[in-house]
């Protein structure tokens, strides 16, 4: 596969790509929200302490975020996504050896580390080995890996937690498959093409436009703002929904798993649909879409009253799920080039990281002074709006990729 010509082997590297993130975030992340609930009633734990497992996670991941950039530099994406993906599946292998609260807290950071390490290499060598005619599309089947990851803890997870102890078995099986991944990624991703061009720049691939410009820093703020708004508001959504069908609405774990599942087959499709749609329309138009259909889905979470709302929730929630992402990613291809993709992603998403952190610390605390979670997903429905407004205000000469001419 080595001599393969770039135009084909970038593809081999999406593939990897897609596999690392099912790895770093659809196992190492999103499997948390199905075994919250075997896992909290066994060592007894609160609501809050749920959210500071979750919080811990992403405190990890915003720490390791900071020096990701030097590292993607001096070490390159191959060899940082093979370490971040191994730092994932020991640490999950280690949560599932242990039986009290602060070792799994430890652990669950350093998880967090891991995640970091690997997602950001992952999304930069979007920009590295595409044009951005296609950008958002490469990243968008990078991350269609998220929702394979939730499809398959959503069915593994219960039918784990059915023994006893299940919880144990469920971290040790899942962080089994992410060092597995790693060892995968390791053998197919290449950090450029064999030129040592840059798709998109020299060597490899088309010419970038000759009259593009430095991003104005205004539209990396923005960038940075939005993707905070979507760290808040979605992981209070992924750690809590299902522990919110089972203590709540009275769904067995079971059932519980099976709607996640479904959810996360749907997803699959979020990031590629999404991806081509901002390529076509535009970075602003898209995210102002994808918002809106989360808004949706988070007051849907919150009509406890309504039966049917649990399905409306899942089913807007997953079609959009993993779009933002995707779309920001692009957005920053977009804004800073290939050379200059891996900092500022890296910088966007330490702002993110910051969302991710507040979220599930706020809706735990939020959930266990007001019995419940429906306040915290309107919260999250009420900052989702805001994150329209706030993706209206995208520049439109940083919305479609620029031609030459």
């Amino acid at each position: 596969m080595k001599s393969l010509p770039a135009a084909t082997y970038r593809w081999i590297i999406v593939l990897a790509g897609m596999l690392g993130l099912m790895g770093a975030l659809g196992l190492g992340r999103f499997s948390l929200g199905m075994m919250l609930p075997s896992m909290g009633e066994g060592l007894g734990l609160t609501y809050g302490q749920m959210g500071i497992i979750s919080t811990a996670n992403f405190c990890g991941y915003l720490i390791a975020v900071i020096g990701c950039g030097s590292l993607n530099s001096r070490l390159g994406p191959r060899l940082l996504i093979f370490f971040g993906l191994s730092m994932i599946g020991g640490s999950m292998i280690l949560i599932g050896m242990m039986d009290s609260f602060l070792p799994i807290l430890v652990l669950y950071s350093l998880t967090g580390v891991g995640s970091a390490l690997a997602n950001i290499p992952i999304m930069s060598l979007m920009a590295i080995w595409f044009e951005p005619e296609i950008r958002g599309r490469a990243a968008g089947l990078c991350v269609a890996g998220n929702g394979l990851g939730i499809l398959a803890s959503g069915r593994l997870v219960p039918v784990m937690n059915m023994s006893e102890r299940g919880w144990q078995a469920s971290w040790l099986v899942l962080g089994g498959v992410v060092a597995m991944i790693g060892c995968i990624c390791f053998v197919l991703i290449r950090n450029r093409p064999v030129d040592g061009g840059s798709w998109g720049t020299k060597g490899g691939g088309p010419a970038a436009p000759k009259d593009r410009k430095p991003a104005p820093k205004s539209m990396i703020y923005l960038t940075a703002m939005i993707y905070f708004l979507f760290g808040f508001t979605y992981v209070i959504y992924i750690t809590f929904f299902v522990t919110s069908l089972v203590q709540e609405r009275g769904f067995t774990e079971q059932a519980a798993g099976i709607l996640w599942a479904w959810g996360g087959l749907l997803s699959i499709i979020s990031g590629p649909l999404f991806g081509y749609f901002s390529d076509k329309v535009g970075r602003k138009q898209a995210l102002m879409v994808v918002f809106s259909i989360q808004a949706l889905a988070y007051l849907s979470a919150a009509l406890t009253g309504y039966s049917s709302s649990v399905y409306f929730s899942v089913f807007f929630f997953s079609l959009v799920a993993f779009s933002v992402p995707t779309i920001v990613a692009a957005l920053v291809g977009d804004l800073a080039g290939p050379q200059k993709t891996a900092s500022v992603f890296g910088f966007v998403t330490f702002v993110f990281g910051l969302g991710q952190i507040a979220g599930p610390a706020v809706a735990g605390t939020i959930a266990q002074y007001s019995s419940g979670f429906g306040p915290a997903f309107i919260l999250a429905s009420i900052l989702t709006v805001v994150g329209v407004i706030l993706s209206g205000c995208l520049k439109n000469s940083v919305n479609v990729v620029r031609k030459s001419g």
